[in-house]
């Protein structure tokens, strides 16, 4: 986690940088006990959902899609190359995978200040306007809203 004594970040960035860690982890933790009990997705149109692995594929790679989007918008260098990890293996290399995504975020947003978090809005890549600030809270979000589906399909109830 970010070191709020060792930068110049705008504190409500370290803040949501700390919370995508937090959850990211533990919606990996709930996808590794969803699929060690063999929890099945509900069937669905959508290809993030076509099996566990795709699921996995994409939690991760939208993180690192964000930390992208947000690096262009505000021309930093931070990058994750691997933004797009294919479902095949990734679940044996998941761990590893995101701890060099997490090593990622914590690097680029020094110097970001409170005023350029919020304006301008960036178009994103699904067409709709943001903030940084609001891209940071849609990526701590991603992982919280995967992770309680999965914890409703583990509990038996049907995912919403």
């Amino acid at each position: 986690m970010t070191d709020p004594n060792a930068s110049t970040i705008y504190s409500g960035a370290a803040a949501l940088t700390d919370l995508h860690e937090l959850y990211l982890r533990d919606f990996l933790a709930t996808w590794q006990t969803a699929s060690g009990l063999g929890v099945e997705l509900p069937a669905t149109d959508d290809a993030n959902y076509a099996s566990m692995e795709t699921l996995l594929a994409h939690v991760l790679g939208c993180s690192a899609r964000y930390l992208n989007w947000i690096c262009e918008q505000l021309g930093l260098p931070g990058r994750v190359e691997e933004d797009r990890p294919e479902p095949e293996g990734l679940a044996e290399r998941a761990e590893d995978y995101l701890e060099s995504l997490l090593r990622a975020w914590a690097v680029p947003f020094e110097g970001l200040t409170e005023e350029r978090a919020y304006a301008p809005a960036h178009v994103s890549r699904w067409g709709t306007p943001y903030c940084i600030d609001a891209m940071l809270e849609h990526a701590v979000m991603h992982p919280v809203r995967h992770a309680h589906q999965l914890r409703r399909l583990i509990l038996g109830r049907t995912a919403r």
